[in-house]
């Protein structure tokens, strides 16, 4: 094999442009790709500054919905009560705490973004 990294994960979302309204300015992420794919179709990619692996938020496949589905996605944060505090303020989705289990579990939070598909935030410990 000759594997390396993880390059992209895929989002299926009902609403591109909402999607990628939300994860860059909600998120601050950049938008790293955009191409069209035919008809309707776009493959657009998003990722936090200076990271490496992207978030594909790209049209359910036809006769498909989206929405409404845990990731599985974590994001790693240096300042979860900051981030937490920010996107509460801005009024994301968010749980009403930051979740704190102990050692060796770190703090973490959900997210919801506009189409109820649901992110892990984590301030692992380093």
């Amino acid at each position: 094999m000759n594997v390396s990294q993880v390059g992209r994960v895929i989002i299926p979302v009902n609403d591109q442009q909402k999607a990628v309204d939300f994860y860059c300015g909600t998120l601050g992420f950049e938008k790293r790709v955009d191409v069209p794919m035919g008809g309707d179709y776009r493959w657009i990619e998003v990722g936090p500054k200076g990271g490496t692996t992207t978030i594909a938020v790209v049209n359910p496949p036809q006769g498909e919905s989206a929405g409404g589905r845990e990731t599985g996605i974590t994001l790693d944060t240096s300042d979860i009560d900051a981030d937490h505090a920010e996107l509460k303020a801005k009024g994301v989705d968010v749980d009403d705490e930051v979740s704190r289990m102990g050692d060796p579990v770190p703090p973490m939070f959900w997210l919801r973004d506009p189409e109820q598909n649901s992110l892990l935030i984590v301030q692992p410990s380093r």
